[in-house]
């Protein structure tokens, strides 16, 4: 036993919207924490490793001070009796650059002599920076996290003051005087920073998501609204109420989703109204099958009423010869003669049916190929030529070839064969005919005309049908059996081609076209 399906679950649009976007403002506050925490820090140190190449570069320029043999400082004097000058002299704009950025520094000399500084105990820095320059204390190297940068003069490096307890990053070398420099900057307060920073973050962040979330809210509730009408609406057209229709005004693409359902519901109501009159239609059609059914009797009847004249005829003049009802040699000839002309109707009839059927029937299908039009209706009038003449007939064909089409030739031959012999037995007046092949863009129209008079127009419509006969008296003279077009119907449109029949004053127009590739 199948197992009936459970109803697929749905959520509400507007919760899913909310939620993705909430989500989305969570997970952002939350990567933008996690970056600083992971590369806050290694950027400062990156760019405090710039600074500390540019404080380098500005030491190299500092000068020598001047002054006097005694030097006054505070209440101490200090006398250089070797009568040389160690200090260097920094601008104030250098010192201002070096508070800024947070940076402590010493110069000394190769013999430990300070000669520039900036920021406190540098004392301690000009010991630390002798040590360095000249590998003396391995305490100190222990405290090295990691090298930075590395070049000839010089050494950039992440290091752990012990004394201080706080990481640093420092800068030391020789500068192209010879002395030595030591420059450094603590990292304690970029971590402090990126917590401050994350801490403030989250506080903001979630102060964010709780006012864009209201703002969503109300936001996804517009944007919502007109969706579910349409959802309403669709499961109103499901239920075949096609008055409902959409009366949102979104203001964005949903309005044209909804005047298209709205189009869509009259369609709809439109092709209901349709399907019902084909439903008329139908039963009309069932109708009109009883209708053909009658007519297939009605084809057996004519076809028994065609043969039975000629059979009565062959059987009157057999049975008069049998009996020798005349012994004149051109009697039985005349006799001999009727049988024969009987038989070749009955014969061409039979064909001719047989040939109908087969068109009707599919099973003669066309053989397509290319030929030239206007050699084939020259043929069938030199193959007429005889019947033309005992017709008195005046035939025009005027057209210059070659005009090629792509069709089945013998079966186009059948159709101008008839169309030209259904032309010379209703010849009246000038008893003139004229055909003309018209080159049209894709395809070509070929016309067949003959002066008589016109057929009544009630009788126009039903030339196609088997058996029909405007004149039957006049059909019967000269032989014919009503087929004759209906085989030329059923050529054309196996060719999926047109075909019709037009009166003039002085008389009637049979045509049908050709494609030209």
């Amino acid at each position: 036993m199948i197992k009936p399906k459970k109803p697929k679950k749905l959520h509400s649009m507007r919760n899913q919207i909310a939620a993705i976007f909430i989500g989305l403002l969570f997970v952002s506050i939350v990567a933008i924490s996690g970056i600083n925490a992971v590369f806050l820090e290694k950027y400062y140190i990156t760019k405090k490793s710039d600074v500390i190449l540019e404080t380098m570069a500005d030491l190299e320029g500092l000068e020598v001070k001047k002054q006097d043999d005694t030097e006054r400082s505070g209440d101490t004097e200090e006398t250089f009796t070797d009568g040389t000058e160690t200090e260097l002299e920094v601008s104030d704009e250098m010192r201002r650059f070096s508070s800024r950025n947070n940076l402590t520094w010493v110069v000394i000399s190769k013999d430990n002599i300070l000669r520039a500084s900036a920021g406190d105990d540098p004392d301690m820095l000009r010991n630390r920076l002798f040590g360095y320059a000249y590998d003396l204390d391995r305490e100190l190297k222990k405290g090295i996290s990691h090298i930075l940068e590395k070049e000839d003069n010089y050494v950039i490096q992440q290091v752990h003051d012990r004394f201080a307890s706080m990481d640093y990053v420092e800068g030391w070398g020789e500068l192209s005087s010879g002395d030595y420099f030591l420059i450094r900057t603590p990292l304690e307060s970029i971590r402090e920073s990126v917590s401050i920073s994350n801490n403030f973050y989250f506080v903001v962040g979630a102060v964010i998501i709780l006012i864009s979330g209201v703002i969503i809210w109300v936001m996804t509730n517009r944007i919502t609204k007109p969706i579910s009408e349409l959802t309403k609406l669709s499961q109103q057209m499901t239920d075949l109420d096609f008055d409902a229709r959409y009366q949102s005004s979104a203001g964005n693409e949903i309005d044209v989703l909804g005047d298209n359902f709205n189009k869509m519901c009259k369609e709809l109501e439109n092709t209901i109204s349709e399907l019902k009159s084909a439903n008329n239609t139908l039963q009309k059609d069932i109708q009109d099958k009883i209708k053909i059914d009658q007519m297939r009797k009605e084809f057996l009847d004519n076809v028994s009423h065609e043969l039975k004249t000629p059979i009565a005829l062959i059987q009157g003049y057999a049975e008069g010869l049998k009996e020798n009802i005349s012994d004149d040699p051109e009697s039985r000839e005349f006799y001999c003669d009727v049988i024969m002309d009987e038989s070749a109707k009955m014969n061409k009839l039979v064909k001719n049916l047989l040939t109908l059927n087969q068109l009707e029937s599919g099973k003669d299908a066309a053989v397509m190929e290319r030929f030239d039009i206007v050699s084939l209706i020259r043929g069938v009038l030199q193959s007429m030529d005889i019947m033309i003449q005992q017709k008195e007939a005046k035939v025009i064909f005027e057209t210059e070839g070659p005009i090629y089409v792509w069709a089945d030739e013998f079966k186009i031959e059948e159709v101008v064969t008839n169309y030209t012999s259904n032309a010379l037995n209703h010849l009246e007046g000038d008893r003139q005919i004229e055909i003309n092949v018209w080159k049209e863009e894709k395809r070509v129209k070929v016309t067949v005309f003959n002066t008589g008079n016109p057929i009544p127009e009630e009788d126009l419509p039903m030339l196609w049908n088997k058996f029909y006969k405007v004149d039957k008296a006049r059909t019967r003279e000269y032989g014919g059996s009503g087929i004759g077009l209906s085989i030329v119907k059923a050529i054309i449109e196996g060719l999926n081609q047109q075909y019709g029949v037009q009166n003039y004053d002085n008389g009637v127009e049979f045509w049908f076209t050709l494609d030209r590739s």
